[in-house]
């Protein structure tokens, strides 16, 4: 280990200190690309404290989040605060107590800054109004999902000069994320009708940020086809919890289905009865009429004679006829008072009409029941009892004109259509792909800056030091020298040979040629590798030959 530390150090230092400089360099970039990427990457989520503030207000929330401590940010438009999550309420309880923001839907805390002096009536209005929707607006921002809202009132109001009331009406922007939007608009319409005095829910109009309509006029919901929607599939899931508690503990939950279909009424009816008791007479008032009438007639009568046509002379009336009468007269009236009842009955409710149940039993299952070897007529016989056990649990009703059918067939293995759905793979990937987006960034940062950068300098590296390793040293490169004597010996070889031939070079010294470097390359490297010990072996080989 210390001489692999030792060839790296020599390694290092042939590199020189301007290459030294480059890979440092290099290294301190590498590592704080790492280290900028696994903090941008890696910083905590945050969630939306406030929206639509000023620029004042986005300072003073900075300056008292910092001072308490609360890490902050502000949103790429300049107007929205967020904090980490999880200090949402810490951080809002924190600014309710410094009164910030300020200009955050003004509610009623705008009468804290009316003077009452010098105030008309009209600003009195106007600032009631005003923190009226200011409080209905923090309120429909309080539903999960809605991310801001802005609310319009327009009060009743009655003119010297008109004949009918202006009614009130209110419209409604909001801007959400991840909910139903229509249902949410429905809730919100009643939420505005129920806070503002005289309003109904149908004379108020919700729209999205985007500018779709939301919610206007009637309420669909409230409409008759509506209700009898609603009611028809209440009956049905009554009646089929009641055929499922009744069979589930005798065939399991998975050896039967079964399907309701009922009609209903729900026309509002109006009974009005009055009952008259005559056994129970009472006397209410007696009226007595008592009359006498006594009548006397008498009549006189002049006689038709002479006189009467002689004048100055008077006739003698005489006595005529004479009558009297005499009359009594008695009369009682009694009236009496009818004991009475009067019955007024309205229903708002429903009847059914008509119901059809139709329930499909599994046959293995009855077969399992029944033993194996159990006839087509045991089958059918437990069939029957299982529909007259259905018609007791539903309250069918043949004379109504209910029709109830059951039938055992074989189930198909594998499908469940009362499976409770459960999250997909897609739900779980949705879940946590901020996750996974910012775990595979840091990943390819990471690769991308080890490929581009550590790959070349741990190249850089190999390549200076692997001819330091595996090159001759000194001492090599000298023995590989051939020495004077072994220079005298080959002559006198050459000399001895056979007068009138030259030795020629034979394969074996070729091959020598090849593999090893002739002497003159090997004193050229000598003298790359050290001149001053180079020239002092040059010297002792001359002055030995100047000895011989």
């Amino acid at each position: 280990m210390p001489e692999q530390i030792q060839s790296i150090i020599s390694n290092l230092r042939g590199f020189g200190v301007k290459r030294l400089a480059m890979l440092a360099g290099i290294a301190v970039l590498v590592m704080g690309v790492i280290g900028i990427a696994s903090v941008y990457l890696n910083r905590p989520a945050y969630d939306t404290l406030y929206v639509g503030l000023d620029r004042a207000d986005v300072n003073q929330i900075g300056l008292v989040l910092g001072e308490a401590g609360i890490g902050f940010d502000v949103g790429a438009d300049g107007t929205s605060v967020l904090v980490p999550v999880g200090t949402t309420a810490q951080a809002r309880m924190l600014l309710a107590e410094k009164g910030l923001p300020t200009s955050a839907n003004a509610g009623y805390e705008l009468f804290d800054n009316v003077g009452s002096l010098g105030l008309t009536s009209f600003m009195q209005q106007i600032t009631r109004v005003r923190a009226l929707e200011g409080e209905i607006a923090r309120t429909i921002q309080s539903i999960s999902g809605i991310k801001a809202a802005r609310v319009h009132i327009v009060m009743s109001e009655r003119a010297n000069f008109r004949r009918d009331e202006q009614q009130p009406s209110a419209s409604v922007v909001i801007r959400y994320a991840g909910i139903d939007a229509e249902k949410s608009a429905m809730s919100i319409r009643h939420l505005v009708a129920a806070a503002v005095p005289g309003l109904s829910a149908d004379k108020v109009t919700v729209l999205d940020s985007s500018g779709n309509l939301l919610a206007a006029g009637d309420d669909p919901s409230n409409t008759s086809a509506a209700r009898t929607l609603g009611v028809e599939q209440t009956v049905e899931a009554q009646i089929g919890d009641n055929i499922r508690r009744a069979l589930t503990a005798y065939l399991g939950p998975d050896n039967f289905r079964a399907s309701v279909k009922a009609e209903v009424n729900t026309d509002t009816r109006q009974t009005e009865e009055t009952i008259f008791d005559p056994n129970s007479r009472v006397e209410r008032s007696v009226q007595s009429v008592r009359a006498n009438e006594n009548n006397n007639q008498k009549q006189a009568s002049t006689p038709a004679s002479v006189e009467q046509n002689l004048p100055e002379t008077q006739a003698t009336a005489t006595d005529g006829p004479q009558s009297s009468s005499q009359n009594d007269r008695r009369e009682e009236i009694t009236n009496y008072e009818i004991n009475s009842k009067k019955i007024a009955t309205v229903s708002n409710g429903y009847t059914v009409t008509k119901m059809s149940i139709a329930v499909v039993v599994n046959q293995q299952r009855l077969t399992t029941i029944l033993g194996k070897d159990a006839t087509p007529e045991q089958i059918a016989k437990r069939v029957a009892e299982i529909q007259k056990m259905v018609t007791s649990a539903t309250g069918l009703d043949e004379k109504r004109g209910d029709i109830i059918d059951v039938s055992a067939v074989e189930f198909i293995d594998g499908l469940d259509g009362e499976a409770i759905p459960q999250a997909g793979m897609l739900d779980s990937i949705g879940q946590h792909a901020g996750t996974m987006i910012n775990a595979g960034a840091f990943i390819v940062v990471v690769f991308l800056v080890a490929f581009f950068g550590l790959r070349p300098m741990a190249a850089a590296l190999t390549a200076k030091a692997t001819p330091a390793l595996a090159g001759p040293s000194f001492d090599d490169v000298q023995r590989s020298l051939p020495t004077p004597e072994a220079m005298a010996a080959t002559d006198n070889a050459a000399v001895g040979a056979l007068p009138g031939t030259r030795p020629g070079p034979t394969p074996l010294d070729d091959l020598r040629q090849k593999i090893r470097p002739a002497p003159q390359d090997r004193l050229a490297r000598m003298v790359d590798l050290n001149e001053e010990r180079t020239a002092q072996i040059l010297r002792k080989w001359a002055s030995q030959e100047v000895a011989v």
